[in-house]
C-alpha cells in the first residue's frame, strides 16, 4: 500500500511538471526604421526640426473655418462613439486592476439535513449527541440536521507568475490606443471638415467666375444680334453665340447642386440637419502659406495612427506573457469569518464565532489543448500587431512624401496656368475687337470665350488643390486639433 501512494504522487508530480510547461514564445517580425529625412525625389528641402507642434489655426487662418470645427467636433457622432469606447477601456483598467484584490461575499445561508441511520453524519451525531463532554447547547440537532451561517466568504488568486500584471498592462496599453485611436478620428474630421469647407470656398469662386462669363457671352449675344439686324452676321452666328450661353448657364445650375450636396454632407460630418454653413464668399486671393515637414522620426510622437498601432503592439505583446503564465500553478487562498451555528437562537452567542482559511495550488494538468490554443491566438495577434505597426509607418512616410510633392507641384502649375489665363483673357478682348473690325470671324469668338471659361475654372481647381494638398499634409504630420 505504502508503494502504492509513492507511486501515485511521483505520476502526480511528473504530470504537474509536464502539465507546467511554458510556452516559449515566437521570434517578432523586425521593423524597418524610417528614414533619416524624407526622400529627395520631391525636390522638396525638409526642414530639420521637429513639426510635432502644428497649428491649425496658425496655417489656416479663417476664423469661419475655426467655428465651424469647434461646432463639429461637439456633435460629430464617430467622435462621441469614441468617447464611449475610451469608457469602456477605462471599465476594463479597473476590472484587471480588481483582479488583484480579493473578492468578498457576503453570505446569509440555512441548511437542514436528515441523514440516514447508516451514514457518516447521521452515525456521528447521534454518537456526538451520547458524549459527556458536551453541553446542552452544543447537542446536534437531529431529524432535521440544521445550520446557520452568516458572515463573509473570500477568494483571493495570488499572482505569483505575472498573469494578472500582464493582463493590467495589456488594458492599459489598451485604453492609452483606445484614446489615440479619439485622437485620430479628431484629425481625420478637421481634415475633411476644412476640405470640404475650401471645396464650398471653391464652389463659390467657380460661381462667380461662371456668371462673369454668362454677363460676357450675354452681351456678345446681343452684339451679334444687333450685327444681324444691321446685316453684318448672319443667324447662324446667332445661334452659335446662344448655344455658348445656354451652356455656360447649365453649368451654373450644376455647380448650385454640387454647392448643396458638398454643404448637406458637412453638415452631416458636423452632427447638424442641412443648413447655409457660414463661409467667406470665395478662396483667398494669396496662396496657401507653407508648412514645414520636420524630420520623418516626428511621425512617431505625432501621428495618432502610429501611436495606437504602437500601443496595440505593446498589449499584444503583454497577453502573450499573459498566456504564457497561464500554464503554470495559480495559488488561491480562501478565508472566511462568520457566525456558524445549529439553531437561530444560538447564532449570535459569542461561541458561534468561526473563521478560517484555505489555500491551494492549481495547475492545469487538462488543459494544454485550451491552454495552447489561446497562447497560439494570442502570439498571431503580437505578430499581427506588428505587422499594422509597420504598416502605419509605411503608409505615414508615404503620405507625406507624397502631399509635400503635391504642395509644391500645384503651386509650380497655379504659377503657370495664371499667366495662360492673363494671355486668354487678353484674346478674348482681341477676338472681339477683331471682330467688331471684321478682321476676325464669330467662332473666334465663341473659342476665345470658351477656352477663357475652362481656363479660370482649371486655376480655381489648381489654387484649391493646393490647400487641400495642404490640409493633407497637415494631416499626415500628425497635426489634430488644439
Amino acid at each position: 500500500m505504502k508503494h502504492k501512494f509513492l507511486g501515485f504522487f511521483v505520476v502526480l508530480a511528473v504530470g504537474t511538471v509536464t502539465g507546467c510547461k511554458v510556452m516559449q514564445p515566437s521570434p517578432l517580425p523586425r521593423v524597418k526604421p524610417l528614414p533619416e529625412r524624407y526622400s529627395d525625389t520631391t525636390g522638396v528641402t525638409t526642414a530639420g526640426t521637429d513639426s510635432t507642434r502644428l497649428a491649425f489655426k496658425e496655417i489656416f487662418p479663417d476664423t469661419r473655418l475655426h467655428n465651424f470645427i469647434e461646432s463639429a467636433l461637439k456633435d460629430n457622432t464617430d467622435l462621441n462613439m469614441a468617447m464611449q469606447r475610451i469608457a469602456m477601456a477605462h471599465a476594463r483598467l479597473a476590472e484587471r486592476k480588481g483582479a488583484f484584490l480579493p473578492s468578498v461575499n457576503g453570505v446569509v445561508s440555512a441548511a437542514a439535513d436528515r441523514y440516514g441511520d447508516y451514514t457518516l453524519n447521521g452515525v456521528g451525531n447521534f454518537d456526538t449527541n451520547l458524549s459527556p463532554n458536551i453541553g446542552k447547547d452544543q447537542k446536534i440537532p437531529v431529524s432535521p440536521t440544521t445550520d446557520m451561517f452568516i458572515g463573509f466568504t473570500s477568494s483571493w488568486e495570488i499572482d505569483l507568475w505575472g498573469k494578472l500584471r500582464h493582463q493590467k498592462k495589456a488594458a492599459q496599453a489598451e485604453l492609452l490606443a483606445t484614446e489615440k485611436g479619439r485622437q485620430l478620428i479628431i484629425t481625420s474630421l478637421v481634415a475633411t471638415l476644412a476640405e470640404g469647407y475650401y471645396n464650398l470656398l471653391g464652389l463659390d469662386t467657380e460661381l462667380e467666375i461662371v456668371k462673369k462669363n454668362i454677363e460676357l457671352q450675354q452681351h456678345a449675344v446681343e452684339i451679334v444680334e444687333a450685327q444681324k439686324a444691321g446685316g453684318r452676321a448672319n443667324e447662324l452666328a446667332v445661334q452659335q453665340f446662344r448655344a455658348q450661353l445656354l451652356n455656360t448657364r447649365g453649368i451654373e445650375y450644376r455647380i448650385l447642386q454640387e454647392r448643396t450636396r458638398v454643404e448637406n454632407e458637412l453638415n452631416a460630418l458636423a452632427g447638424k440637419y442641412p443648413g447655409q454653413i457660414s463661409r467667406d464668399t470665395a478662396l483667398p486671393e494669396s496662396v496657401a502659406v507653407s508648412l514645414e515637414s520636420g524630420l520623418p522620426a516626428s511621425l512617431l510622437s505625432a501621428r495618432p495612427d502610429v501611436q495606437q498601432a504602437e500601443y496595440d503592439m505593446r498589449a499584444s505583446n503583454e497577453m502573450v506573457q499573459a498566456a504564457r503564465a497561464a500554464f503554470l500553478p495559480s495559488l488561491t487562498l480562501n478565508p472566511y469569518i462568520a457566525l456558524n451555528a445549529f439553531t437561530p437562537s444560538l447564532l449570535f452567542n459569542a461561541g458561534s464565532a468561526a473563521y478560517g482559511i484555505a489555500g491551494g495550488l492549481t495547475a492545469p494538468l487538462f488543459q494544454q489543448r485550451r491552454l495552447k490554443a489561446q497562447y497560439v491566438m494570442a502570439n498571431a495577434a503580437s505578430r499581427e500587431s506588428v505587422y499594422n505597426y509597420q504598416q502605419k509607418l509605411l503608409n505615414a512616410y508615404s503620405e507625406v512624401v507624397t502631399n509635400m510633392s503635391a504642395v509644391e507641384n500645384f503651386k509650380k502649375s497655379y504659377a503657370l496656368k495664371l499667366q495662360e489665363v492673363q494671355e486668354l483673357q487678353a484674346a478674348v478682348s482681341s477676338a472681339r475687337e477683331l471682330y467688331l473690325t471684321g478682321y476676325a470671324s464669330y467662332l473666334e469668338v465663341i473659342t476665345a470665350q470658351k477656352n477663357v471659361l475652362e481656363a479660370e475654372l482649371q486655376l480655381l481647381e489648381q489654387k484649391k488643390n493646393i490647400y487641400i494638398s495642404q490640409i493633407q499634409l497637415y494631416r499626415s504630420l500628425g497635426g489634430g486639433w488644439e
